[in-house]
């Protein structure tokens, strides 16, 4: 039974094919359009949509498929216990639950770089607790440029690592922005660490790629890990009807 998982970005929508937990495929569009056609050459009996660009209603109208379109009201395969459930972002969800797709019974840190960062806990009885946010890479060289005089608008490629010590203030912003976020991952990580043992954590998102250094015997880097996420709800939904 083959399942089709749809997540659509502010600029770009991911997709992936799932037999239960196996990813067959993978693909990227930056046009709704491409993404039509590819749709229906699939063969799936099940969808599901992760979207922050259109509503559930507007893709009922779009999509000639049915599907599962992913809210605060679906069920999850969690306790969730977060204070304020109905302002979890779905993305977060996703991540975490992807993160136990991964590993089981074990405490998870799920860290999630996109447009901001989010760190997400899950002990390892499955109840999710909530987590943290913070600025993204590419919203940090932003605020930098918006909020002074006289900087520059910096960007970092997937193959950059700055040196330590810049020599110009184009490598300090990139030496600030990347081991800023370098610093603050690993502080979490072991604050979490301490608190809980047998920690796994995992990175994704998609400047996930940058920071692969990080990747160490209990820290791992999986890019499509909302992706995951995505395919284990659906079939939790799937099952629970």
């Amino acid at each position: 039974m083959k399942q089709l998982i749809i997540d659509i970005g502010n600029t770009r929508i991911k997709t992936a094919v799932f037999e239960q937990d196996n990813l067959l495929e993978e693909s990227s569009f930056e046009d709704f359009t491409q993404f039509l056609t590819y749709s229906k050459n699939q063969d799936f009996s099940h969808a599901i949509v992760s979207s922050v660009t259109y509503t559930e209603s507007q893709l009922i109208d779009l999509l000639d498929f049915p599907f599962l379109f992913l809210s605060t009201k679906t069920r999850m395969p969690f306790q969730n216990l977060y204070a304020t459930p109905e302002t979890l972002g779905v993305d977060r969800k996703a991540a975490v639950i992807g993160a136990r797709t991964v590993f089981q019974n074990c405490p998870i840190l799920a860290i999630d770089l996109g447009s901001c960062i989010t760190y997400d806990f899950m002990d390892e009885s499955d109840s999710y607790f909530g987590g943290a946010i913070s600025p993204g890479l590419q919203m940090r060289f932003k605020a930098m440029n918006q909020h002074t005089a006289r900087l520059p608008l910096v960007e970092m490629g997937q193959e950059d690592k700055p040196k330590l010590t810049g020599d110009s203030t184009v490598a300090c912003l990139r030496a600030g922005v990347y081991y800023g976020i370098q610093f603050e991952m690993q502080g979490f990580i072991q604050a979490y660490q301490a608190q809980h043992d047998g920690l796994k954590v995992i990175i994704c998102g998609g400047d996930s790629k940058i920071f692969e250094s990080l990747t160490k015997d209990h820290i791992f880097v999986i890019p499509n890990l909302v992706l995951r996420g995505l395919n284990r709800i659906l079939t939790y939904n799937v099952n629970y009807q």
